[in-house]
């Protein structure tokens, strides 16, 4: 395989695979970032409904994944699995543009996100040689990459939402995802060929147990993460657009576009963080993967507490932007130390063959917790706007406990961990333990990670 260079010292078929997830993003985020306004303005869903769709379209869309990894890995190939979901998903955007339709585009975007969304970042591996220095940073790059994306769609599908009518916004995510399709079967040239891969029965050892555990384990306590994570899109929206002057210099900006400050941020932290988390390494006092994933929780605990404390302060007064930015500021970093981390390990710990059946796995975690998201956000019309956000807050804590209670096990699963390929994953820069973002994967996702998360 070509070691060719094209972005990031990364191989050309990386850029192939995060523009293509770019545009995924796009279409996601943009959707998103109008979801909740359309059903409560439009649609006139009162907050309570307009909550529990918004968390069972995010968690089926996580969910679909579970089986479409399964189906990818047995059946269909990873590419074919992309080029299917990616046009069943730019199907499910257009639906959106009529009102008939509202119920079944949403399910078939997760339909197609179901074998889109776990084989794409699959194939990031299949592109470095067994002892390729570059591959412990492929995931930074692409978190990076797909981002992009994520910060283009609520500028595109929020302002001509907004200006023209939701419609609009949500046709010109589906024109997104078009885009990612005709990017992808262009770029099959950089792709590495999918290989048949003969699986032996793994016997039943105690270190695959404990692999198994430990991965079960970060995903509870990731779904008690996405109970306030999710928040994002949910009740923070109506906060956004409700509670917050959003004039800047004369100008008053619409809510949804403020969604991209999150992804804009992520481009611009990431490279920061990573420069960081080197020079740690450097002096070997790096934070271990699972001590990073519960700051992160912390972080996000904090934003919440800060705009539980802006309530506080202006009162019945709408608060000033700036608290909107620092909330931003500091939820994205929360996010760059929790969701990357978290599908790096399982990314790390797939076995072979089962490398989009063992990210789906993840995703399993993003489908409970956003289910657990959309009952969390009921909350927003029975209490106060102050006790919701503790409680945000307290669930973001609990998650961090859990995650920092897990972080000797997961020493020991990683230090015992030898990947057929030689790689030494004890070797392997803690930055990567690696993608959602608010607007979430890698969002999702997310996020919506990259949120992909979806992330997320």
């Amino acid at each position: 395989m070509s070691r060719e260079a094209n972005w990031f010292g990364q191989p050309r078929g990386l850029t192939i695979l995060f523009l293509t997830n770019m545009w995924e993003q796009f279409s996601y985020f943009g959707m998103r970032a109008l979801l909740v306004y359309y059903m409560t303005t439009t649609l006139l869903f009162d907050q309570e409904k307009s909550s529990s769709i918004y968390g069972f379209y995010t968690a089926f869309a996580y969910f679909t994944p579970i089986v479409g990894g399964v189906i990818a890995d047995r059946w269909l190939g990873k590419k074919a699995a992309v080029i299917i979901g990616a046009s069943v998903m730019a199907a499910g955007h257009f639906m959106m543009a009529f009102e008939p339709l509202f119920y079944f585009a949403l399910a078939t975007i997760a339909l197609g996100n179901g074998l889109f969304l776990p084989t794409l970042p699959s194939q990031i591996n299949d592109l470095y040689g067994p002892k390729d220095p570059r591959r412990p940073w492929a995931y930074n790059v692409y978190y990076v990459g797909v981002n992009v994306g994520a910060f283009m769609a609520p500028l595109a599908c929020g302002y001509l939402g907004e200006t023209y009518g939701w419609h609009y916004g949500f046709g010109a995510a589906g024109v997104g995802m078009l885009a990612g399709l005709v990017i992808y079967l262009l770029g099959q040239g950089y792709l590495p060929k999918e290989h048949a891969v003969e699986v032996q029965s793994a016997p039943r050892t105690t270190r695959g147990r404990d692999t198994f555990l430990l991965l079960l384990a970060i995903g509870l306590a990731v779904t008690v993460f996405r109970g306030a994570y999710e928040q994002i899109g949910n009740t923070f929206a109506l906060w956004m657009r409700d509670d917050v002057n959003r004039t800047v210099g004369g100008t008053e900006i619409g809510a949804a576009m403020w969604f991209s400050l999150n992804p804009l941020l992520v481009m611009v932290m990431t490279p920061l963080l990573l420069a960081r988390w080197r020079k740690q390494s450097e002096r070997g006092n790096e934070l271990s993967v699972m001590h990073k994933m519960a700051v992160g929780s912390l972080m996000v605990a904090a934003s919440y507490l800060l705009i539980a404390l802006a309530e506080v302060i202006t009162g019945e007064a709408p608060a000033h932007w700036l608290w909107l930015l620092s909330f931003f500021v500091i939820f994205t970093l929360g996010e760059l130390y929790i969701l990357p981390n978290g599908l790096g390990i399982f990314a790390r710990l797939a076995p072979p063959k089962l490398g989009a059946s063992t990210v789906a796995a993840w995703y399993l975690a993003i489908f409970a917790g956003s289910l657990a998201a959309g009952q969390v956000g009921r909350l927003w019309s029975r209490l106060d706007h102050v006790a919701f956000f503790v409680v945000l807050a307290g669930i973001a804590m609990l998650s961090a406990l859990l995650l920092y209670l897990l972080d000797r096990p997961a020493k020991r699963v990683l230090a015992h961990t030898a990947p057929d390929d030689g790689a030494d994953l004890t070797d392997v820069p803690e930055g990567l333990a690696r993608p959602q973002s608010a607007s979430g994967i890698i969002g999702r996702s997310g996020g919506h990670s990259i949120k992909g998360e979806r992330h997320e």
